[in-house]
């Protein structure tokens, strides 16, 4: 029982455990669920490459049975049991069941990880043969009235099963493929020796991958223990054979192809297409959370959003406007949790911007080095296209990954490909760079390395597809990260013009990629001219009913940051803030409310009584104070205030604001005149 209790912890339904089935209380029925069962394991075929014998000893010794309950079903004795024979057949039931979750889970489980773990299934087979045979000793079998033909099927059987727990229960070409797998990792850990192709043949071979696609298969199957497992243990192992296999899958079937869709992401959704539930999206950026934290006024956060932001000199909260009380930050393990579990479930990998939170060791490290060495040194050959996608897949997997290409020198190599004339090559490029700007040190890099920024640039501004561009959008939103590269990245007016041009001319989500990146740069006030006089907010207006969050989040913060200026440009979306806090969600209601408060304060009485022209706009008004979130109550307050002082002929506001009173009254024909 200790090697049962060995067995690495799981977040899901271990392997080896199963639901216990609904018993009937009907012998009839009872008999047929019997057959069923034994008829349904039957037909399954072994297990193919390991614990074959194991598995098809099992299916064998049910195939009897199926046989015994065949002849019950069909026989009349099957309508009044004697006590003990009802109980013998329930926990024989059980057992089919558990047989069937066995085999059906070794079936579907990583063949690899399988491998390591293959003493506890082998003894997991083991004890299944075991409880049959306890079964089967205790079975009344003279009172059920067998056949005698039947009578001889069980006796066998028992003879079968008291044969077979007799016998050492782990196959030895099972063990010695296990000490092969394991033999290559630990060389490659203690010695660094790199495993040689023809051992790298037979292992693969052995374990029936025989295809570049069967192996990416492979990874993703090891990918899914490293997330259901708990103990960093398993983790381990398991990144270790991760490692293994996407070094082999390199050598031994050299880089994938990228037609027409990367196999590394055939599983997975964009997560530009899913409908990411509100709680689950950053306040700041309005993207997934991958590290939500919690600040001192119970508000949750992406940690890196929150961070820039108090790193900035901010002291309040964004959400709330609250004085922080204190700037520590508090994991919400919770909510993190269900983010992981909605990602599974829509298919969405939680690393696309962050890891796969995967711990390192010191194998899976090495496999990493060789395997990016292996690429680099491919650059040079004809499928430029394929080695790119590789460092493209391996650039989005983990840290280690990152740092080994980055430290390899492949961003200079990179830069080569953000100008070519082939399409795939381009996206793969410009995604590579993306991927490999997630990780800290590598901002840096690509700020410093010749060419990468400019590049990149190009790539938003005359990229070969949208893909492209938006790729090359969403590298501009990583570098910006860094305060230092937000305000020399603001100060370029091809970054400036090529957002914003994408942000109007771009397919949905490469709108998002660069309504996000804007809003990530106009952080910095000394940005938000620049990006008013490129027509962000038109831009961002045009996009109000096709991403109402990512275009009222920008306008807001452009607003806030950017002056009269900034005011008299979003003077037109004044009805159109006031649609989407009648209909919109209820973030983009809190944001639509806060920006027309702002515009409220800043641009005196006019901007006042245009709001009051929106039909029905008190209504919406009392609305959000009665039922609206916290932060919305308090705008939508503001914004009842100015409306009854407007009425009341005050135009005197709360704010004692120099620039409130230095507005020249607009019209649809005339702009505001912002001194300057």
């Amino acid at each position: 029982m200790a090697v049962v209790d060995a067995f690495p912890a799981r977040k899901r339904r271990p392997l080896l455990v199963v639901d216990s089935p609904k018993l009937s209380s009907s012998d009839a029925k009872l008999t047929r669920s019997l057959f069923l069962a034994s008829h349904e394991i039957s037909s399954m075929l072994p297990l193919p490459f390991f614990l074959r014998r194991n598995s098809l000893s099992l299916i064998r010794k049910v195939q009897i049975l199926s046989s015994v309950f065949d002849e019950l079903l069909r026989s009349q004795s099957s309508s009044n049991y004697s006590q003990s024979a009802l109980l013998c057949f329930e926990e024989m039931l059980l057992v089919m069941h558990r047989i069937k979750s066995l085999i059906d889970d070794c079936s579907r489980a990583s063949r690899l990880w399988l491998l390591l773990q293959i003493d506890v299934v082998s003894f997991s087979f083991h004890e299944l043969v075991a409880d049959l045979s306890t079964v089967l000793d205790i079975l009344p079998v003279h009172d059920l009235l067998f056949s005698d033909d039947a009578q001889d099927l069980i006796s066998l059987l028992r003879k079968q099963c008291s044969h077979s727990m007799m016998i050492q229960f782990v196959d030895p070409r099972d063990d010695a493929l296990r000490r092969k797998v394991t033999d290559t990792i630990d060389a490659i850990k203690h010695h660094q020796i790199s495993p040689h192709h023809s051992t790298l043949t037979a292992i693969f071979n052995d374990l029936g991958f025989t295809d570049s696609a069967s192996l990416t298969d492979e990874i993703q199957r090891l990918e899914d223990e490293i997330h259901d497992h708990i103990d960093d243990r398993s983790k381990s192992s398991a990144a270790s054979l991760i490692g293994l296999v996407r070094y082999s899958k390199c050598v031994l079937f050299g880089p994938s192809s990228t037609q027409p869709s990367p196999p590394d992401f055939r599983r997975h959704k964009s997560l530009s297409d899913a409908n990411i539930p509100a709680d689950f999206r950053c306040p700041i950026t309005l993207e997934l959370m991958r590290h939500p934290v919690v600040i001192s006024t119970g508000q949750t956060y992406d940690r890196e959003s929150i961070d820039l932001w108090i790193q900035s000199g901010h002291s309040t909260c964004p959400k709330t406007g609250q004085v922080l009380k204190h700037t520590s930050l508090i994991p919400n393990r919770a909510l993190k949790n269900l983010i992981v579990l909605w990602c599974r479930d829509q298919k969405i990998p939680f690393e696309l911007s962050g890891d796969a939170g995967a711990p390192c060791n010191e194998a899976a490290a090495e496999f990493t080095k060789m395997m990016v060495e292996f690429l680099i040194e491919k650059l040079s050959a004809a499928d430029k296209n394929g080695v790119v996608f590789e460092l493209r897949a391996l650039a989005k997997s983990d840290t280690v990954a990152r740092a080994c290409i980055a430290e390899a020198g492949a961003i200079p190599k990179l830069v080569r490909y953000l100008g070519t004339e082939c399409p795939s090559l381009q996206i793969n490029a410009v995604t590579t760079i993306l991927n490999l700007s997630i990780l800290e040190q590598n901002k840096t890099r690509i700020m410093e390395t010749d060419g990468a920024l400019n590049g990149v640039i190009e790539v938003l501004r005359s990229g070969a597809t949208w893909e492209a561009k938006a790729n090359a959008a969403a590298t501009l939103f990583s570098l910006a990260g860094v305060s230092a590269y937000r305000r020399r990245l603001g100060r370029k007016a091809r970054v400036v013009s090529g957002l914003v041009d994408l942000a109007k001319r771009g397919p949905t989500s490469s709108k998002r990629d660069a309504l996000v990146a804007i809003l990530n740069l106009v952080a910095e006030r000394e940005n938000v001219g620049r990006f008013v006089e490129a027509g962000v907010v038109e831009a961002a207006g045009d996009a109000f009913r096709e991403l109402p969050e990512e275009a009222v989040s920008v306008v807001e913060a452009v607003v806030r940051r950017g002056g009269l200026m900034a005011v008299s440009a979003a003077f037109s979306l004044i009805r159109l803030l006031g649609e989407v806090m009648r209909e919109g969600a209820e973030t983009t209601r809190e944001s639509a409310a806060a920006t027309l408060v702002t515009m409220c304060r800043k641009g005196g009485s006019e901007l006042v009584a245009e709001m009051a022209a929106i039909p029905g706009i008190e209504r919406v008004i009392w609305e959000m104070i009665g039922a609206g979130t916290a932060r919305g109550g308090r705008k939508a307050a503001s914004l009842m205030r100015y409306l009854r002082r407007w009425a009341a002929g005050d135009t005197h506001h709360e704010t004692t604001t120099p620039e409130t009173h230095s507005i020249v009254v607009p019209t649809p024909s005339r702009i505001f005149t912002p001194v300057l």
